[in-house]
């Protein structure tokens, strides 16, 4: 069911959270600092389409493409242990065009809530890791979603990390566009300088753009590109412009009163976004959007990045990331009890 707006608000609040005129990229002067159970779905399952992100180290120096994959994670381990009131969402941006038959899942960045402590996690996970999806086999876990929906993607999570994935909230090129259009554009803390090759209206004579470290002012266009960019930088360095772009949608709703907006919200935004968020889910996290805004260091932020994932050429000749499943573990447990 597509309760989309649940979604801006469930990005207000998991985040860590009319028309408006839109904005063009401009910087300021000043730089400023920052599932339950496996599914077994039908081996012969097709993808089909949903509704609707440098340099690798290798093990002991050894060359990526004599490395041995290791993808699998021994069966058996328990579920993370999160806090009782404690809700962990997945938020997924899709490729998915319309011209195209399938839709991978390029940004999978997590959010824990958890009111009872009054923190929020962002966990960023990237697209090529190498994993078991159950009933398919190994695959990056971007394809979780193409091939079973958020059931498959729900299932990976939990058979390669532990880790239960209770709602998910989607959006694709086009409806990430209109969000942060209909807000009238984000302001986005840049931790580092971008200069990346772009086709925007105010690339240069080159075909670049550049986005300056510190704040910038950015419309649909200019924000989607800033996420997607890739060929001068890193996937890791992707999942990290997710982040600033997700908590510069976060506060702009914030400062336009979300919390008590949700129904004027839900109607402006229902058709850009996909989600199992209900209403009732929503409203039992609003009051943790207002804690964390009012003190930001309770937003905490991770990322799966280099030293907790190994370059590694598949016999087909994939260039993936071989988990470290004890790492990335270690990790989701310090994100989950918010230390």
């Amino acid at each position: 069911m597509r309760r989309k707006i649940f979604v801006l608000i469930g990005i207000a609040l998991l985040l860590v959270a009319c028309q408006f005129p839109l904005l063009s990229p401009q910087a300021t002067a000043t730089p400023v600092s920052l599932a339950n159970a496996l599914l077994t779905p039908n081996p012969n399952l097709a993808p089909s389409r949903t509704p609707f992100q440098p340099v690798y180290p290798t093990a002991q120096n050894t060359p990526t493409a004599t490395l041995t994959s290791t993808a699998t994670q021994p069966a058996g381990t328990p579920t993370l242990p999160t806090s009782p009131n404690q809700m962990n969402i997945l938020l997924l941006g899709s490729d998915w065009r319309s011209y195209s038959s399938g839709a991978r899942t390029d940004v999978m960045l997590l959010i824990s809530l958890n009111p009872d402590t009054g923190f929020v996690s962002l966990v960023s996970f990237p697209r090529d890791l190498w994993v078991n999806i159950p009933g398919i086999g190994e695959q990056r876990i971007n394809t979780a979603q193409e091939f079973g929906g958020f059931a498959l993607t729900q299932a990976t999570f939990k058979n390669n990390f532990n880790l239960r994935i209770d709602r998910y909230i989607e959006t694709n090129f086009s409806g990430f566009q209109a969000i942060v259009n209909t807000l009238g554009g984000i302001t986005v803390d840049a931790s580092v300088s971008l200069y990346d090759r772009c086709d925007l209206s105010w690339r240069n004579s080159s075909g670049y753009c550049y986005i300056p470290a510190g704040e910038v002012q950015m419309n649909g266009a200019t924000a989607l590109w800033y996420v997607r960019s890739r060929e001068s930088t890193s996937d890791f360095d992707r999942t990290r412009r997710a982040q600033e772009v997700i908590m510069g949608i976060f506060q702009k709703l914030m400062s336009l009163n979300a919390v008590t907006r949700a129904p004027a919200l839900f109607s402006e935004f229902s058709s850009d976004i996909d989600t199992d968020l209900s209403l009732s889910d929503l409203t039992t996290y609003l009051p943790l959007a207002t804690t964390v805004m009012a003190d930001q260091s309770k937003i905490h932020r991770y990322a799966v990045g280099s030293s907790l994932a190994t370059g590694y050429i598949t016999p087909a000749g994939a260039d993936v990331l071989l988990p470290n499943y004890a790492g990335i573990e270690a990790l989701l447990q310090q994100a989950l009890s918010g230390q």
